[in-house]
């Protein structure tokens, strides 16, 4: 049992990295040089656009001067037995991408108000237990991914002022049960909560209008809200390892969903085959 659980870890540990790569590949000026050196990318100094430290052991001395490369698009940090952020970090204020993972980061970092130009932000396998107020000056932000801290987390009232952001995913981490700051963001395509303890989803899907992939997976969810059909652009709806026994026959007037996944739910064969009535375009896993 735990070398199947190791095996588990270990698969998700590089479905992530390989999901982070390409996001990695899309930021920064086409063809420019990925640093994957600290040293060899502070001899250039001007124009590094990219550098991925991913597995790399970071001389404390060479990692405070990591603020001088001021041109730097897109910084991708991994397994560095990092705690901190180096002195300096909020002069990177050309960054639209940074990642860090498998890092044991305390917090985010401690000036947001600077990186004005992020579009992407992702921490996973930190020692975070809560998203600043702050990160409402990230106003371009477009993805914001987050998880992997099996420990409480603490999400701001200020989401909803992230009028660019489209995609919100967060697992393997403990929220409230019912994360109302999340369903206040208007404007996401894409929101994944898997592993995050939600036992209970808003009524006010009517926020969703751009809303088209929902994945609320490994849950202690028991319902749906009749009022889901009122996210109109839903196509993928994720609802696997919940608790739930049936949904309700208004999933029925989601005319452009075209996949549901109930997979891991105690549901009978004769709800099934009433979904599969009611949802005739639809594939559904069970």
């Amino acid at each position: 049992m735990i070398k199947l659980k190791a095996k588990i870890i270990l698969l998700c540990f590089i479905s992530v990295n390989l999901f982070s790569q390409k996001e990695f590949d899309k930021y920064g000026p086409a063809g420019c040089v990925v640093y994957t050196d600290l040293k060899e990318a502070l001899k250039v100094e001007g124009r590094v656009y990219k550098l991925d430290l991913s597995y790399k052991k970071i001389e404390p001395k060479v990692y405070e001067k990591l603020s001088k490369l001021k041109d730097l698009q897109a910084l991708k940090l991994g397994s560095n037995e990092l705690t901190d952020y180096p002195k300096g970090f909020d002069a990177l204020t050309n960054l639209v991408y940074f990642a860090s993972y498998n890092n044991k980061l305390t917090s985010f970092p401690p000036n947001l108000r600077p990186f004005s130009l992020l579009y992407y932000l992702e921490l996973q396998h930190t020692k975070i237990d809560s998203i600043p107020a702050q990160i409402a000056f990230l106003n371009k932000l477009q993805s914001f991914k987050f998880g992997n801290t099996d420990d409480t987390l603490s999400l701001p009232t200020t989401l909803n002022f992230l009028k660019n952001l489209k995609d919100i995913s967060i697992e393997n981490c403990v929220m409230d049960s019912f994360p109302k700051q999340l369903f206040k963001v208007t404007t996401l395509n894409f929101l994944n909560l898997s592993n995050t303890n939600t036992h209970y989803l808003t009524r006010h899907f009517e926020r969703f209008q751009n809303l088209e992939v929902l994945i609320i997976e490994n849950n202690p969810l028991a319902t749906i809200p009749f009022e889901i059909y009122k996210a109109q652009k839903l196509r993928l709806i994720s609802l696997r390892g919940n608790k739930l026994t049936k949904l309700p026959d208004s999933i029925s007037q989601l005319e452009n969903l075209t996949l549901l996944d109930l997979r891991g739910n105690p549901m009978d064969k004769e709800e099934i085959e009433k979904l599969k009535i009611l949802l005739p375009g639809c594939e559904i896993k069970f």
